[in-house]
């Protein structure tokens, strides 16, 4: 019989294996996750951080991404953002999508077949999860690298992903929903939006395919897009598709708050033309 470290047998090492991995991760969630929590955030903690979740966080800590993980600033039936800062002092966003929910490969498919990044992926709700997770760091990547506003794109692993933190003192910046309650929105604004959906499209060859008030921050007087999960390349089967309903839900969202708005013809021909 094959025996491991001191005589060990194989089912001895391996229970010895997971005994220390369990204590690793036990002292990680102490350290990095339960400092100065109240209880209603540990509920969310203890929901989140599943042992898959924690190994991949625990890997992104060793590998110096992560220092510490501070509160939940967003929730959603799909994924969760936390607060946290770099070994540097500097604040970062970490995008943790969630591992058993069973509304996410019921509205995700759509975005991911028929890109040709990633045909022949395995459509298993885990590894789908994976491959999200992964296709929405490398559309960031995309856009910050052409020069679209967006957050800066850190690192990703699995199912989280690491990105610039749009706020100040783990407050994130308003989107473009709340300033208009805030401060009310213009049509500078407006332009400042569309000309980001030119570039976009120009430039990084992605729509966003999902764009709303919801998903673009209004910081330090600029528009800021995030959520780039389902943002699709501009040879997509759905992109025209996408492009016409993002642009519909951008002039929607500025004719209702009282701006006016070109017409939408108009704005198309300028995005589309070279």
């Amino acid at each position: 019989m094959v025996t491991y470290r001191s005589g060990y047998s194989e089912m001895e090492y391996n229970n010895w294996i997971d005994k220390k991995l369990e204590y690793k991760l036990n002292k990680f969630v102490r350290e990095y996750l339960l400092r100065e929590k109240d209880e209603d955030e540990r509920e969310v903690i203890e929901e989140v951080f599943d042992k898959s979740t924690l190994l991949h966080l625990y890997h992104l800590v060793n590998k110096g991404v992560i220092y510490e993980v501070r509160g939940i600033i967003s929730s959603g039936k799909e994924a969760r953002v936390y607060a946290g800062i770099d070994k540097e002092g500097r604040p970062i966003a970490i995008k943790i999508f969630l591992t058993w929910t069973a509304e996410f490969k019921r509205g995700r498919l759509k975005y991911i077949l028929g890109d040709p990044r990633f045909n022949g992926i395995d459509t298993s709700t885990v590894k789908l999860i994976s491959t999200w997770a992964s296709k929405e760091y490398k559309n960031l990547k995309k856009a910050y690298n052409a020069g679209v506003y967006v957050p800066k794109p850190i690192d990703h692993y699995r199912n989280i992903i690491v990105m610039e933190f749009i706020g100040m003192d783990s407050t994130p910046a308003p989107t473009l929903k709340e300033y208009k309650r805030l401060r009310g929105v213009t049509q500078y604004m407006l332009l400042q939006v569309l000309r980001q959906v030119k570039i976009l499209y120009d430039y990084a060859e992605l729509v966003h395919a999902d764009l709303s008030e919801y998903n673009i921050f209004y910081y330090k007087r600029k528009p800021i897009l995030f959520d780039f999960g389902q943002a699709v390349v501009k040879n997509h089967p759905n992109a025209d598709e996408f492009l016409a309903r993002d642009i519909l839900n951008i002039l929607d969202f500025f004719r209702e708050a009282g701006v006016e708005t070109p017409n939408y013809e108009d704005i198309l021909e300028f995005i589309l033309r070279g």
